[in-house]
């Protein structure tokens, strides 16, 4: 601690803070231009100048260090007019805002304001402003070579995009197109808007509509990384986000998705009125018909075919309450455990291996241990398109100079920052990661204390692993013998090492046997349960790990905990029983409704048509259902198709309760406009079916705190996250049983929540995939996402992301490109067993021959046409990473490219 007199107070500050940093933890504002607290300093613009007792001259805040009994005046005449004489040398770069526009509409304007720096000591450069980017607007004109837009691209994005060009009087800021940002390598993340101080960069939607008059803290409702983001209103319409400066998850960062795109909310077909299907057509119907309706028919289904013959889906993108009422209207009001989510075909394998193995089914480690670790392991996950600002959190790490392995089939960005890059065959991952064992233990590389306290099974896996070594499985998974070496030794002696995994890792015939080969890794060299280590699944949707977490899931109730074991505990608190007969999970709902046994199904948030594989048999499954509900935005894929009521549901943005993200942060979600028309939240509405169906006293909630505190009773484990510290906090990770807990950020350091406390290897043999290449179908199809479109697109393909990435694509090598006839841009047609689709080509060297790669985000292409019926053997994830394939050149463009 330190003691310091800021103009004429004494005051105690913690660490070891610049006068800057000092002075703003006591509330004394310094003016600066130059500095951003998400970059290091640089004391270049001199505008943050104080006296420091014993100091000869003014020193900048910024770049000097407070020290124990200094004595600092923050405010003098001298030290205004020496601010007064910089902004005015800067104003002379700056053209100043565009006509008619508000005089004082920057930071900087306000710092000239209030320093008397009057309007015509200002630059009158001719105004050029580049438009050409969908969420960006280029005034380079208003530019004061600051250079924060240079740096924050750099050293938070590690894009490098903005560019200094020319030198002394000559220099300008440019992206490296040097031309417009629209042509150059720009990821859209909006750093550089947060940052300018002079609307030199400037978000479109706010210069269009004028910057927002409210702003409320929530959570991005995209990917499972779960960034902290204040979202800005204006007459009830969304026009900017930008990132919490001090959020732990993001740290003051966000991603294309998380800043820009949320328009969706207030798309023209967007659908805010219940809906029921007759004769073929949607009528709209107020909520009473709706509900009615909607009991009625499960009425009679249940008493004509009994509880198993519905079932219920909950939502990876709706809240945790949400998620709770789904599987408690499941079990109390229909009787059943068919109840599911749509972590089912994503991380259900991770959740098994790590529950099996380690004894709870999550993420170790958080994501603070990024810049905690030497050693860094990215195996099926393209972190920076899916996972943006974990992505750049790891590209900055390994440019720091933490050692990268990356393991994939596609050269993703993050290869260019890889001191290993082992490029894998499509479901060859266990041979692979056997072979890094067996150097491991060849080698006595394993860390032989941590074994010997904390894991069984060594002599097991060690005859498992015997003849895998790197020589034997190279020709298996394609990479080089000593890259695996490399690889091996790096993980093992380059110690605190962790690492992340994504789907290119569970959707896969044997992803429970991946993810359980992944953990072994960790437990050979100790990477478990320490700052810096782990295994960490990277989760796809904003609540994926929340939505199996809180109970929608077949076996599982609240807490991830089995039937048997959460029952009395829920019984009690729903003073209802809880069914005994085993449930289904999504992909058996499929089989079931295909058999004629499934005859309803609620679906919340997922569009399983279009997301489910082997489309053209999910299809007709579905089609002769009595009654499909799908609670929704917009008219999904499942809804047109199959449909027959429509309950309209509210956005994110206009609900709360909480989202728990990737490393079991459960976080606040907060509503930040009112729901739009008539849609209300996906509780609210299950609340009103459950009263229609006799349970209204089941159901007694009138808010997502009253849901919450129903959770905390029934979840032990976070009985001691609460709304008010969510409130005060940035979130909180479970374990946390009580109100005086920290929460954990570490799991297993003390042991594993198994037999004896104790880890156990998996001994896992290496099986080839089940779509294996034949003559009919060489190539191997690979399917995931990209940076601008979510998902299934239901979201992003309603913004302006669309401009940035139209449709979905086929990415194939040069070889086989020129093999087949297929030039870059041109129409394809890929055929599997299971169907076929045209896309148009991508002719890359980010794939090798004989693999492809294509996106699913567009309804229009309906990529899972072609994915076939395969799934994990343990949890039925869908094998959505080995498709064997075809492609044949077609002479026109795909429908609607």
């Amino acid at each position: 601690m330190l003691r310091v007199t800021i103009d004429g107070t004494r005051h105690v500050v913690a660490g070891q803070p610049s006068i800057l940093d000092a002075a703003g933890s006591v509330g004394v504002e310094i003016p600066t231009v130059c500095h951003d607290p998400r970059l290091a300093p640089t004391g270049a613009c001199r505008v943050c100048l104080v006296h420091v007792d014993g100091s000869d001259r003014p020193v900048a805040a910024c770049t000097t260090p407070a020290t124990d009994g200094m004595v600092v005046v923050t405010e003098t005449p001298e030290l205004r007019r020496l601010r007064a004489d910089l902004l005015r040398m800067l104003a002379r770069e700056d053209a100043g805002p565009p006509a008619g526009s508000t005089p004082v509409d920057s930071a900087f304007d306000l710092l000239l304001h209030r320093h008397g720096v009057a309007s015509d000591e200002r630059s009158r450069h001719p105004r050029s402003v580049d438009v050409s980017h969908p969420y960006i607007a280029v005034d380079m004109d208003r530019c004061i070579l600051c250079f924060r837009c240079v740096r924050i691209c750099a050293d938070v994005q590690g894009q490098f995009t903005w560019r200094v060009w020319g030198r002394g009087a000559a220099t300008r800021i440019l992206p490296d197109s040097g031309t417009t940002l629209a042509e150059s390598s720009c990821v859209s993340c909006g750093a550089c808007v947060d940052t300018c101080p002079t609307t030199a960069l400037q978000d479109r939607t706010v210069r269009a509509t004028g910057p927002a008059t409210a702003w409320t803290r929530t959570v991005c409702p995209y990917c499972g990384v779960g960034c902290e983001l204040e979202v800005g209103t204006r007459d009830e319409r969304i026009v900017a986000a930008r990132p919490v400066l001090d959020a732990p998850v993001n740290k003051g960062h966000l991603c294309v998705k998380g800043r820009y795109a949320h328009a969706f909310v207030h798309a023209t077909d967007r659908v805010t009125s219940p809906m029921i299907r007759s004769r073929g057509h949607w009528e709209p119907v107020s909520w009473g018909e709706a509900i009615d309706h909607v009991a009625s028919e499960l009425r009679r289904i249940l008493d004509r075919h009994g509880p198993a013959s519905v079932g219920v889906l909950g939502s990876a993108r709706a809240t945790n309450e949400d998620n709770y009422v789904v599987q408690k209207f499941a079990r109390v009001v229909l009787g059943t455990n068919n109840v599911d989510s749509c972590a089912r075909v994503c991380h259900a394998p991770s959740a098994a291996a790590l529950g099996t193995m380690l004894g709870t089914g999550a993420s170790t480690n958080s994501f603070d241990d990024i810049e905690a670790a030497r050693t860094i392991l990215v195996f099926g996950a393209n972190v920076t398109e899916n996972h943006p600002v974990v992505g750049a959190r790891i590209a900055q790490a390994a440019m720091r100079g933490a050692g990268l392995v990356v393991v994939d089939p596609r050269a993703i960005d993050l290869v260019d920052h890889a001191d290993v890059y082992l490029r894998v065959r499509p479901g060859t991952n266990v041979a692979l990661l056997n072979a890094l064992a067996a150097v491991v233990l060849d080698e006595g590389l394993e860390d032989v204390e941590y074994l010997a306290r904390h894991v069984d099974g060594l002599d097991e896996l060690r005859a498992t692993v015997a003849g895998s070594t790197p020589e034997a499985v190279a020709p298996i998974c394609g990479v080089d013998p000593d890259d695996i070496r490399r690889a091996a030794r790096l993980y093992a002696t380059a110690k605190p090492a962790m690492s992340f995994h994504g789907l290119g890792i569970t959707e896969h015939r044997h992803g429970t046997d991946m993810v359980r080969c992944l953990v072994n890794l960790a437990l050979l060299t100790g990477n478990i349960g320490k700052p810096g280590t782990g295994v960490n699944p990277l989760r796809g949707q904003n609540n994926v790990q929340g939505a199996a977490h809180m109970g929608c899931e077949p076996h599982r109730l609240t807490g991830f905990v089995p039937l048997d074991e959460g029952r009395d505990r829920c019984e009690r608190v729903w003073g209802s029983p809880v069914p005994s007969a085993p449930g289904l999970d999504a992909v058996q709902m499929v089989d079931a409704a295909a058999r004629g046994d499934l005859h309803a199904l609620w679906v919340v948030g997922w569009d399983v048509l279009l997301t489910n594989p082997d489309t053209n048999r999910t299809r007709p499954a579905l089609a002769d259902l009595d009654l499909v509900v799908v609670q929704d935005l917009f008219l999904t894929e499942t809804a047109r198709d199959v449909g027959t009521v429509f309950i309209p549901a509210c956005s994110t943005y206009e609900r709360d309760g909480t989202f728990m993200n990737a490393e079991r942060r459960v976080q606040r979600v907060r509503a930040v406009i009112d729901p739009v028309g008539d849609s209300r939240p996906d509780w609210d509405a299950l609340r009103l079916a459950a009263g229609a169906m006799g349970h209204a006293a089941d159901f007694p909630y009138a808010s997502a705190a009253d849901i919450w505190e129903e959770i905390r009773r029934v979840w032990p484990v976070g009985a001691g996250i609460g709304y008010e510290r969510l409130d005060r906090e940035h979130g909180l990770q479970w374990p946390c049983p009580h109100d005086d807990h920290p929460g954990t950020t570490i799991l297993h350091a003390d042991g594993f929540a198994r037999p004896g406390g104790r880890a156990r290897l998996a001994s896992v043999p290496y099986r080839p995939p089940a779509d294996a290449p034949s003559e009919p179908y060489p190539l191997v199809l690979v399917t995931g996402r990209n940076l601008y479109a979510f998902n299934a697109g239901t979201m992003t393909g309603r913004t302006a992301n669309v401009t940035l990435r139209p449709t979905d694509t086929l990415e194939i090598s040069v070889d086989d490109a020129d093999r087949l006839g297929v030039v870059d841009g041109a129409a394809v047609r890929v055929t599997s067993r299971s169907g076929s689709i045209e896309l148009v080509a991508e002719v890359t060297d980010r794939v090798r021959p004989g693999e492809l790669f294509a996106t699913f985000n567009d309804a229009r292409r309906r990529v899972n046409r072609v994915t076939g019926p395969h799934g994990d053997e343990h949890t039925r994830t869908p094998e959505y990473k080995v498709t064997a394939v075809r492609v044949d050149a077609v002479r026109t463009s795909p429908t609607g490219a």
